[in-house]
């Protein structure tokens, strides 16, 4: 497969899963708003604050709004078209990064895709953002799904779906760990107080879709179970270790490598990191600190990624042959990826 082409299929499917968790980070919050008390200017920020913390664009979002109330961050995270990583940006992406492999997609995935990035540029979505934003979510994560099951009941398991599920689950692997650590962020510290934070927790569950799941279970809601099912679960879908666990299935079945060895540095990084979270449970994470281990492993899927693109994608005459060190290199990959992205959103 082209390395173009794999890039491609890669992120089309990292900007689709994007937009589907940012949907459900700000559904479940909006609701959870509505369970609280009227809240003054000042509490309503500190409600939402933390939504844009855990995404990494407080920078961004800064420099464009002067405040951080419920109408500034739902218009940030879903249709700020300055925001590159807001649901109607991640959409656009995909369907462009689609468009330029058309012939590697069934005729069906592309038509809900496109479908979807119709959506959210009709007047119908506007309206649904001012007047009933549930219903708006609702149709970003239900559009979703229907594209990555679609995908899932048309494309062979071939290196494309891989490259796609590994794309997936990377994506998703990093929002489990941005929802939890929305709690670092909140008045009190992780564990808040302990009504609010028992409030607060179900909707991180909430967010991820668990809550059943994790019902089944009949365990108590509280930070540790938590922690202990959205992150090391070997079973539940979106958990980061179940994640991972796919990110390494697939990396081999690209390479053919054996699991239990590595062929390069991305299936190098990838079993580390599977091993360790094989042998560790939600007490190292609170021993480390909640913020601090999730912030650790968030830096460690962007170290995978640029493994994946340099083993994969890179070719080694586009980017400059000296460096100063390492770090200054993990920057010029990154930017010249970055790049690229760019180019072929304007194309």
């Amino acid at each position: 497969m082209l390395s173009r082409v794999a890039n491609t299929l890669y992120w089309m499917v990292r900007y689709v899963e994007r937009a589907d968790n940012l949907a459900r980070l700000i559904d479940v919050n909006q609701q959870l708003l509505l369970d609280s008390e009227r809240l003054d200017s000042e509490r309503l920020r500190a409600f939402w604050q933390p939504i844009i913390l855990s995404t990494g664009e407080e920078d961004l979002f800064g420099s464009l709004y002067d405040e951080a109330g419920s109408s500034e961050v739902i218009r940030f995270l879903t249709d700020d078209a300055r925001n590159p990583n807001s649901i109607t940006s991640c959409i656009g992406l995909a369907r462009e990064n689609a468009r330029t492999v058309r012939d590697q997609l069934s005729d069906d995935l592309w038509e809900s895709l496109n479908a979807l990035y119709l959506f959210t540029r009709s007047p119908e979505a506007s309206r649904l953002i001012a007047s009933d934003p549930p219903r708006y979510y609702e149709n970003i994560r239900r559009s979703s799904e229907t594209f990555l099951g679609i995908a899932a009941s048309t494309l062979s398991r071939d290196e494309a779906w891989e490259f796609m599920d590994l794309g997936r689950h990377l994506e998703r692997a990093d929002k489990t760990t941005r929802f939890l650590d929305v709690s670092s962020y909140l008045p009190g510290g992780e564990m808040g107080a302990a009504a609010p934070a028992g409030l607060h927790w179900s909707a991180i569950l909430r967010s991820c879709g668990a809550l059943g799941a994790f019902r089944a279970l009949n365990r108590d809601i509280n930070a540790h179970s938590v922690v202990d099912f959205l992150v090391f679960s070997r079973d539940f879908p979106r958990s980061v270790r179940f994640c991972i666990e796919k990110a390494d299935v697939s990396l081999h079945r690209i390479s053919g490598t054996p699991r239990g060895t590595f062929s390069n540095d991305a299936e190098r990084a990838t079993g580390r990191l599977l091993a360790e979270l094989n042998f560790s449970t939600a007490d190292d994470a609170f021993s480390a600190g909640l913020h601090e281990y999730l912030d650790s492993l968030q830096t460690r899927f962007n170290r995978i990624g640029e493994a994946i693109f340099e083993s994969y994608v890179l070719m080694p005459e586009r980017i400059e042959s000296c460096f100063m060190d390492p770090g200054q290199a993990l920057s010029a990959l990154a930017a010249w990826q970055m790049q690229q992205q760019q180019q072929q959103q304007q194309q």
